[in-house]
């Protein structure tokens, strides 16, 4: 009993060594979760209602919508023909306003935006991606991409530098970008897209059907786009019809008759 006894005390500063290391460790972390949890939603929007007045009478197009997207998620809004989602995608894109509800842009209410305050907003922290490309057809790649700098105060001589940055980034090659929208491939047009949205820096990348124009491949390309820039920590909402396309998402909400349901969580 004696001889198990003394050996304690040179045990003990062992444990004890290890246990100190706790200290060191556990502020790091709890500083990392704490910032997390304060940080502001990119997308903070509490029972939105959008009406439409016609001759035949009010359309309601949104319902009591109420919805948060965090920074570096990657969030698929799924729904039919006139469920309300091109709605919502326009009000998120600061394309509309709502009849009435709040809308928090990272952490900012903007409802009661005005017309110049909302479009200063799309220019400078909100990127488009479109179905059809919205390119112009007879400018050069390069100044495709630069179009959105000219509303910004970037400038004039980063403006090319930062657009040939931009179209490097998505994996184009430098001899096409002075060549025309309507002479590349529907793949690389939509590549092209994302680029133009990419070039202020956005908070917000908003994609509608961005696939749809697409062949099944040169579409799982632009997905595997858009899953690159989600993994780079960028913040992104897409519409689309087609279940294949919004399993690429995170998250996958799903919008009928104006009210927004909870779907399915993806493994990123």
């Amino acid at each position: 009993m004696t001889a198990s006894v003394k050996t304690l005390p040179t045990e003990m500063p062992v444990l004890q060594a290890k246990e100190q290391t706790l200290p060191t460790e556990m502020p790091a972390l709890q500083a990392e979760k704490q910032a997390l949890q304060k940080e502001k939603p990119v997308i903070d929007i509490f029972n939105l209602h959008r009406i439409y007045q016609t001759k035949a009478g009010s359309i309601q197009a949104l319902r009591g919508v109420s919805l948060q997207v965090h920074r570096g998620e990657y969030v698929a809004i799924m729904g039919p023909s006139g469920s309300g989602k091109s709605t919502l995608m326009n009000i998120l894109g600061c394309l509309d306003k709502p009849t009435s509800g709040k809308y928090y842009f990272q952490g900012t209410e903007i409802s009661g935006y005005s017309a110049d305050d909302m479009a200063d907003l799309r220019a400078t922290r909100i990127g488009f991606v479109f179905q059809s490309f919205n390119l112009l057809p007879r400018t050069s790649l390069l100044r495709n991409v630069m179009l959105p700098l000219v509303y910004s105060a970037c400038p004039l001589s980063q403006r090319e530098k930062r657009a040939r940055a931009a179209l490097k980034s998505m994996g184009l090659p430098e001899q096409l970008y002075s060549h025309k929208s309507n002479e590349i491939s529907g793949g690389q047009m939509q590549r092209v897209a994302i680029a133009r949205a990419l070039i202020n820096n956005p908070a917000l990348i908003l994609a509608d059907e961005p696939t749809g124009n697409l062949d099944t491949a040169t579409g799982e390309m632009v997905l595997e786009t858009f899953a690159q820039l989600k993994r780079a920590g960028r913040t992104i909402v897409l519409i689309t019809h087609e279940p294949d396309v919004a399993a690429h998402a995170d998250r996958i909400l799903w919008i009928r008759d104006g009210l927004i349901l909870e779907g399915g969580t993806n493994e990123a």
